[in-house]
């Protein structure tokens, strides 16, 4: 069944902006502290029997210094700086093995793939940890770690290190630094869309049913998927919803959207009860870039899958030429 409003009241559906006082200064803050220290990406070629692309292991410095993983794969038989699409995650996995990222290096792209700190899974295997410890108890997942504080919520450190990655790419020979777009769902999503408001200069974003934004609707909505874990906060923690909401608003996608300036294409599904539609239209309608968006009627949070990737591919055919 459908999950949120009707489709023409999503298609008008405009919130306001949940914009806490000092979200600039925050931010600037947070990747000022980041870049006191050495990016120092380290490249390492691996041999892993996928003849026609350049794979390398990378790691490289995000938040606080802490090593990043990731994957770098291009095809060989491109010429010249090529395009570059900077990956984010999902929920609850990492960046998994080189031969699970084959599209877009497929379709000529060099392809820069992050790890997601302290997530993975027996499917989406990931390597990097998060050394950061949590005083104050929140529950299993990462949506509660260090959620009393913006200086120590985890999505800080997650953001910061998304901002690294696309600086990564800027910097490798391979790449054409103004051909580099930032790309995601769910979770990765959310990601692609918090870069596009902190990193100026983006090629463009793939902003596919995109997580962590438009939080407070979100928690009125759903209890699915990881929005469950502030809800089960919540109800033991009563005495700091006020708080904890304060520190969501500093990390909701929405605040991101209106400093976005790349051309963007997002997804949404009607069905969708892990990120509800009215959250990625509320993402869409306050993006201040170019934008489109792709709506499944009748799929859920998997959105258009293939299709989606479909739509994905032409927007960068049209964006980059070719």
């Amino acid at each position: 069944m459908f999950t949120d409003l009707p489709l023409d009241e999503l298609r008008r559906y405009r919130p306001a902006l949940p914009e806490p006082p000092g979200f600039d200064a925050f931010w600037h803050r947070t990747l000022d502290e980041a870049r006191a220290h050495d990016l120092a990406p380290r490249f390492t070629p691996l041999n892993d029997g996928l003849t026609q692309l350049h794979v390398d292991d990378l790691d490289f410095a995000g938040f606080g210094g802490h090593r990043i993983r990731g994957w770098f794969l291009r095809p060989r038989a491109a010429a010249g700086p090529l395009p570059c699409v900077v990956q984010y995650l999902g929920y609850g996995g990492g960046r998994m093995f080189p031969h699970d990222w084959l599209l877009w290096p497929s379709a000529g792209y060099a392809t820069l793939v992050m790890d997601t700190r302290g997530q993975s899974g027996p499917n989406r295997p990931g390597e990097t940890p998060d050394p950061v410890g949590i005083a104050h108890p929140g529950v299993p997942g990462k949506l509660t770690q260090g959620l009393l504080d913006p200086d120590t919520y985890y999505y800080r450190r997650l953001i910061t290190d998304a901002v690294r990655a696309v600086e990564v790419a800027h910097g490798h020979p391979a790449v054409d630094a103004a051909r580099i777009v930032v790309a995601g769902g769910s979770q990765g999503g959310g990601l692609a869309l918090a870069v596009t408001g902190l990193v100026p200069g983006l090629a463009g974003a793939l902003i596919d049913v995109p997580f962590l934004t438009h939080v407070r609707r979100a928690l009125d909505v759903t209890d699915q998927g990881p929005y469950g874990e502030l809800a089960r906060y919540f109800a033991g923690q009563r005495d700091h919803v006020d708080t904890a909401l304060r520190t969501l608003d500093h990390f909701d996608g929405l605040n991101f959207a209106v400093r976005a300036t790349a051309p963007a294409l997002f997804g949404t599904a009607l069905r969708d009860e892990v990120v509800p539609p009215s959250t990625g239209f509320a993402a869409h309608h306050h993006y201040a870039g170019e934008k489109q968006l792709e709506v499944w009627r009748f799929n859920a949070h998997e959105s258009g899958g293939g299709a989606q990737r479909t739509a994905e591919v032409r927007f960068l055919r049209k964006l980059f030429g070719g």
